[in-house]
């Protein structure tokens, strides 16, 4: 459906009356046809038509969010369960700005151990995409799964290199780490396969917690060592028992039996929530975390806590076997199920009413809490300062208000070639990333940054006007597209000549916006704001000026790495067409399949024949040229 045309095309009324009475899940979409909203229900119809019927109260949010529906779609599927695992996928590829969302949608750190090969491995993982390796975990940090890795390759010899060898074809000779003392040697026959493997049971018990039985043997080792009067080796056995004991120290032991399970609490302040997490494995607390959500402040605990679990679970390498919360959640027995899926094995959700395991709740709750404090406290001195540098922006370029839109703009080239533009959004002093544009300059040839500019920001606020026009015509003047919205102040990445074509781009579309400049000093630093032909010099250590430094630095950012794509698309295109026998179509599903250049000159015969369009002839011309290529760079070197 045409962008331009799908609210047209679309009338809500009708599509109401064509809803299923089936599970599925439903897809709001707003001005510029995106997602705003994903959700689930047991009875699409019922619960799509709910949006819309004048009788059904609605919190504020809800009634800002039907107030921007232009479209719904929805996916009809077999069973509630389905909805949530596909209502999960959704959230987790859209990021709709109405749904509860969280704030710091980060992975945890894993340790895979990679069962699946002959001499298995130990990694530093964020997602499960290995299905037959065994994951331990989570781990607060990355610096502490690489602490625990470098332990366990000294404590149990696990192999660090990705050499590929078998007891029937050895390598000439070993690496750093046998010669170091890291490794037995599987590859060069000094140690068998199953004498690797022996390992393998002490390393995973471990990783489940049970330290006891390696630092047993460790303290054996040591003394044996010191009884030969080996004290060096002795002093090394030592270290490793200190090192697994401080690693132990950092855990804390709690009261509860040997099962895995995550203990969440939460605390609200309005929109903000704040979720902490303790990670318990083998009945030890191995970390603790927390995220921040965005929330309806007329949610429920419990809404809020079913959408944290949707999100936080949703292609997590582990899910334990039990997770405890505050509160009874809505179709927790959903919830249950759906998590039972993912994980392959049984998975409780329990609210404990008491003893030790309603203690653990309640001090995640508690952690929660102090978190918010300071959450609070910080954000009220950010907004502090940012009303600050706004006030400062409005005295020195003499604005009637407080700009709460600001725009941006600069340029970027490599000697007059591939000319890109840039325009970043403050919106009350925070950057809004999600309306940045980028434009590429399409008619300036060669080292023209005035006119590059002039180029720019005609296009932008020319786009601007026909939106207003075409709102205005439609009767919905008040709907914001692409560049409709229009800022209350510009700033130039320059001095006068900037500022002017600026002024001029606005003059001739009888536009009226107030335009300054950003001064920089000799190491291209913000020193001064020019207004009109005045400088308005600034202290560093004004708001006002770490404002319109975060800004510069910002849109020149943003400009530099749309450059850089750009001219990194254009090498490998360019490249990839020197290739005899590789047209366009080739091309595009090399790139498709490989994803980059350093893809495709990997591959071997029989993943490039793989690639559609390709035939022998033609994989042959690949692996002919990116062969030639690579001798005449040794050659080089």
């Amino acid at each position: 459906m045409d962008k331009k045309n799908f609210d047209k095309e679309f009338i809500i009324e009708e599509e109401l009356k064509k809803l299923p009475a089936m599970p599925g899940v439903y897809l709001m979409h707003g001005d510029m046809d995106e997602v705003i909203y994903v959700g689930k229900a047991k009875i699409l119809k019922n619960r799509v038509k709910q949006y819309f019927q004048k009788s059904t109260k609605k919190s504020v949010k809800i009634q800002q969010m039907v107030a921007q529906i232009r479209r719904f779609e929805y996916i009809v599927v077999d069973s509630e369960i389905e909805a949530l695992v596909l209502e999960s996928n959704l959230i987790k590829e859209y990021k709709p700005r109405y749904n509860t969302l969280l704030k710091d949608d980060k992975a945890y750190p894993y340790i895979r151990l990679s069962v699946e090969e002959p001499y298995p491995r130990l990694f530093a993982s964020r997602n499960k995409k290995i299905k037959s390796s065994k994951y331990y975990g989570p781990y607060a940090s990355m610096e502490r799964v690489n602490e625990v890795i470098e332990l366990l390759r000294k404590t149990m010899h696990i192999r660090n290199c990705n050499k590929v060898f078998s007891e029937d074809n050895p390598l000439a000779r070993p690496c750093i780490y046998y010669d170091m003392g890291q490794c037995l040697g599987p590859c060069v026959l000094k140690q068998t396969k199953e004498e690797y493997r022996a390992s393998i049971p002490k390393l995973t018990e471990f990783l489940s917690g049970k330290t006891e039985a390696t630092l047993k043997e460790l303290e054996e080792k040591m003394l044996e060592a010191s009884e030969r009067l080996d004290f060096e080796k002795a002093m090394e056995f030592r270290d490793l028992i200190q090192a697994i004991q401080s690693l132990q120290n950092k855990q804390k032991i709690t009261a509860l039996d040997g099962e895995d399970r995550d203990i969440i609490g939460l605390r609200r302040d309005h929109s903000d929530c704040i979720v902490q997490i303790f990670f318990v494995r083998d009945g030890k607390i191995i970390g603790r975390d927390h995220q921040f959500l965005r929330i309806d402040e007329e949610q429920s605990d419990g809404e809020i806590l079913a959408s944290f679990l949707q999100q936080f679970y949703n292609g997590t390498p582990f899910i334990p076997k039990e997770i405890h919360l505050p509160v009874e959640l809505p179709d927790q027995k959903i919830l249950e199920e759906w998590l039972s899926y993912v994980k392959g094995k049984k998975v409780y959700i329990l609210v404990p009413k008491q003893g030790d395991k309603e203690k653990l709740v309640e001090l995640a709750g508690k952690n929660a809490g102090i978190l918010m404090l300071r959450y609070v406290e910080k954000y009220r001195m950010e907004e502090k300062k940012r009303k600050e540098a706004l006030e400062e922006l409005k005295n020195a370029c003499g604005l009637p208000e407080i700009p709460k839109r600001i725009e941006s703009y600069d340029i970027s080239n490599t000697s007059g070639a591939l000319t890109v533009g840039s325009m970043v959004v403050y919106q009350e002093g925070k950057e809004k990333p999600n309306e940045y544009r980028k434009f590429r300059i399409q008619s300036i040839v060669g080292q023209d940054d005035y006119g590059a500019m002039k180029e720019m920001l005609s296009r932008r606020f020319s786009h601007g006007l026909k939106e207003q026009e075409e709102n205005k015509a439609g009767g919905k003047e008040d709907r914001l597209g692409r560049f409709s919205q229009f800022p209350d102040l510009i700033l130039m990445d320059g001095g006068k000549g900037q500022v002017g074509i600026c002024e001029s781009v606005l003059e001739s579309l009888g536009i009226t916006i107030p335009v300054c400049g950003m001064i920089k000093d000799e190491h291209h630093r913000t020193r001064a704001l020019l207004v009109g032909n005045q400088e308005y010099p600034l202290s560093e250590r004004s708001e006002c000026f770490k404002l319109l430094t975060r800004i510069q630095d910002e849109v020149h950012r943003f400009a530099i790495t749309y450059h850089r794509s750009l001219r990194g698309k254009e090498q490998i295109h360019s490249l990839l067409e020197d290739i005899p026998g590789i047209g366009p179509v080739r091309r595009k599903a090399l790139m498709r399949k490989f994803r980059d250049l350093e893809g495709v000159a990997n591959a071997d015969f029989e993943e490039l024949l793989s690639c559609p369009g390709m035939d022998e002839k033609s994989a042959q011309s690949v692996l002919h040229f990116f062969k030639n290529r690579n001798r005449m760079d040794d050659e080089m070197v």
